[in-house]
């Protein structure tokens, strides 16, 4: 704390004046700038995010628990914080979904009320993160008031309002993207949070099922706000994403490659498709990856059971940060959660849990966040089976993953260029000077820091 506080004090003191506020603007919309414009969104490659189930924040499953736990995500390196949906949830044919959307432009009683909204992110804000919202376009629930309006939703052969062709979502109605009035609601309803909240972007459910030309023009509309960055998410494997403007994607294809490699595939199923992934990504975007989602932990496993434990979790984890593309965090991974999190109902967790793992998530992601060779640096990958073994240097420093992804000790040899070498070892605070080879426990993770 008094290092956090010491740190604050410094950037207090040594940034640039800020300019004196100006009035609010009215946006053509009507709707009007609330509060300060967050000046730190942070560009694609540099996010760490963190998403929240609000309804595993007992005892305050609501946006008051989330500002309660505001230190706590922060405490984890992250710069963007993604709220799962915080609209009004449908009644008719709904099945307690927070993706069935009753009202686009309102914060359901659930979650608390606009006012909620704005105090966090006006608390977000203050320690460095950008807030994006859960969007869900394609469809709507069966009582949003959008269906009084012909042809706004997509219909049979019949004229009777279908729920989205090729799932089993029967508790949404599917939207109709060939309307432009529906079109310029969904856009202005959009901006209504970027302004009347403060809100940094949107994580874009199901983008797959929105055709590209709604995206790129949505996104080439709300980048001409002024005075205003924003981050834009796809959740979706769709190959033009990035081209309608999307700033990152989720990383399905490297997410997969994980449960294979811990199914016993070699580790290059891993650097495979990182290479498959940002062969085509244009500059400036970055694919997410994760070991978990609200998806993964509530309807397959969560991370505890996919990979083997705290130990096989936390190694899972580090190849994420270490190989490449941006990091993210679901609440509850941290603290080593076994049984699976539902979202369409109030979860109790014991945020107690697992203190350790906690502590390593916070070393890594911390070292992450604050040591810019981590994204930057010149990547060298030594192939292994089953060791993941990334080296980057810099002007100035260099570092070193080695994240074993067997459930058993394994070695690694030494290139000769980094025997005979001094480290620093992140995890344990501790010195390793490398000989020709180095032992890994089961599922051991080194991260080797030096400064030439």
């Amino acid at each position: 704390m008094a290092v956090l506080l010491f740190f604050t004090i410094c950037f207090s003191a040594c940034r640039k004046p800020t300019p004196e506020p100006q009035p609010p603007k009215p946006n053509p919309t009507g709707y009007t700038q609330y509060g300060t414009p967050f000046h730190a969104v942070p560009n694609a490659e540099q996010v760490v995010m963190y998403e929240v189930n609000l309804r595993a924040l007992e005892p305050n499953p609501n946006l008051q628990g989330v500002i309660q736990k505001l230190a706590h995500i922060k405490s984890l390196g992250t710069n963007v914080l993604w709220l799962m949906p915080i609209y009004p949830i449908g009644q008719l044919r709904g099945i307690n979904s927070p993706y069935c959307v009753r009202d686009y432009q309102s914060v359901g009683l659930e979650y608390g009320s606009l006012a909620d909204l704005r105090q966090l992110t006006d608390s977000a804000h203050a320690l460095g993160m950008a807030v994006i919202l859960d969007w869900v376009a394609n469809h709507t629930a069966w009582d949003h008031p959008w269906m009084a309006n012909d042809g706004w939703y997509s219909t049979n052969t019949l004229g009777d309002v279908i729920h989205p062709p090729g799932t089993n979502w029967l508790d949404v109605a599917d939207l109709n993207f060939s309307n432009s009035d529906m079109r310029r609601a969904m856009q202005d309803a959009m901006k209504f949070w970027l302004l009347e909240a403060n809100i940094d972007g949107f994580r874009c459910d199901y983008a797959d099922g929105v055709p590209f030309d709604f995206w790129q023009e949505t996104w080439l509309d709300l980048r001409t706000i002024p005075n205003r960055s924003f981050l834009f998410l796809a959740e979706g494997d769709r190959a033009n994403h990035f081209n309608a403007g999307f700033d990152l994607a989720f990383s399905w294809r490297w997410y997969n490659a994980l449960k294979q490699v811990y199914a016993g595939q070699s580790v290059q199923r891993l650097i495979d498709a990182d290479n498959q992934e940002y062969q085509n990504a244009p500059a400036g975007t970055a694919w997410l990856r994760f070991t978990t989602n609200h998806d993964e932990s509530a309807w397959d496993a969560t991370p505890m059971s996919l990979f083997g434990g705290v130990q096989g979790a936390l190694a899972a984890s580090a190849a994420t940060f270490a190989l490449g593309g941006v990091p993210m965090m679901y609440s509850s991974q941290e603290i080593g959660t076994t049984g699976r999190v539902p979202f369409f109902s109030i979860t109790q967790l014991n945020w107690l849990a697992n203190p350790d793992m906690l502590q390593t998530y916070r070393s890594l992601l911390g070292f992450y966040a604050t040591h810019p060779i981590v994204r930057t640096g010149t990547r060298s990958i030594y192939p292994h089976p089953d060791v993941l073994s990334v080296h980057r240097t810099g002007s100035n420093s260099a570092i070193w993953w080695l994240v074993n992804l067997r459930n058993q000790g394994k070695t690694v040899v030494v290139p000769p260029i980094h025997q005979g070498i001094e480290w620093s070892e992140q995890l344990t605070a501790t010195t390793l000077n490398t000989t020709d080879s180095i032992s890994l426990m089961p599922h051991q993770i080194l991260l080797l820091h030096r400064n030439f």
